[in-house]
């Protein structure tokens, strides 16, 4: 413990021009007699320390003292500094603050940065992604239940192995006991997530995502086309912005995307169906058909209105 606030003390003096034993002392839990032995042993190490009295007084480096930049580039700090800073706001590390301190000593010092980074979303409880990586460093057993692609509402127990941002959604991957299998979980659809005291030994072989090959992709790939209103455009750019586009005079949008097995993804059709009728769908026959029967269902639970 001792050695690493040494450490962070040496490099936060690297990135600030003055701190007060009492903003040291209180940022370690310390006091502040344990600082002022720690800045003797950082002097005593050949760190030159400085000590500056007054009112606004304390301890920094001497003017010129450099850490060695040669190991990363300016840019590659600078990225390294602005993705770990968005995961320890959504993880609440505050181990990360002391990775962003050493950086800083290499970085550019820029006031502001050109790159932004934001991993948090709407769908997903900060608390239960801090208990999902909980459970992969502890190696805990983790319990919820989960609402599936069939709408089967069931209860899990996962040995949590990563976790994922992926396509605006976090998931967690790890080996269900339920399914005695590798799975991957949706956190938008997990419900009361519980991190167990159950401790669990990692399996030997984690296994890959699978992948389907060329061939297999391509012959179960289908061109969906749709018509998109003027209203529904800003909506349609968000989720579709590499679709094949053609404007019409009216403002409204032709557009055509590639969906691998278009008839079974739910997906789809429930995107297509939250336009309502912003959007008209001409390609496939067989998927405007699906949409109309999810039409009439939906309709029919408000015929008494």
């Amino acid at each position: 413990m001792k050695l690493e606030r040494l450490i962070s003390i040496i490099f936060k003096l690297l990135n600030h021009e003055v701190l007060s034993a009492s903003r040291l002392a209180e940022e370690f839990q310390v006091s502040q007699r344990t600082i002022y032995r720690d800045i003797d042993a950082i002097c005593a190490a050949g760190f030159p320390v400085i000590s500056f009295q007054g009112h606004k007084g304390g301890y920094g480096m001497m003017d010129g003292y450099k850490m060695d930049k040669s190991l990363l580039g300016s840019y590659d700090v600078d990225s390294l500094i602005t993705v770990i800073s968005s995961l320890s706001t959504v993880f609440e590390d505050t181990r990360a603050q002391g990775t962003i301190e050493r950086l800083k000593t290499v970085g550019t010092q820029q006031q502001t940065s050109s790159l932004e980074v934001n991993l948090e979303t709407h769908r997903t409880n900060p608390d239960v992604l801090r208990d999902l990586r909980t459970g992969i460093t502890e190696r805990k057993v983790i319990s919820f239940e989960y609402i599936n692609t069939k709408n089967e509402r069931t209860t899990r127990g996962l040995e949590p192995v990563r976790l994922h941002f992926k396509y605006r959604n976090w998931y967690v991957y790890g080996f269900c006991r339920t399914r005695q299998d590798y799975r991957e979980f949706r956190l938008s659809r997990m419900m009361n997530v519980s991190l167990t005291e159950e401790s669990f030994q990692p399996h030997l072989d984690v296994p890959k995502e699978v992948v389907l090959s060329n061939r297999e992709w391509k012959n179960e790939v289908r061109d969906v086309v749709f018509r998109v209103s003027p209203e529904a455009l800003a909506e349609a750019m968000d989720h579709f912005h590499e679709a094949d586009k053609q404007f019409h005079d009216d403002g409204s949008m032709t557009m055509r995307i590639s969906v691998y097995q278009p008839l079974e993804a739910r997906w789809l059709c429930s995107f297509l169906l939250s336009l309502g009728s912003g959007v008209k769908v001409l390609e496939p026959l067989e998927l405007r058909g699906i949409i109309k029967e999810q039409l009439q269902s939906a309709l029919q639970l408000y015929e008494e209105v």
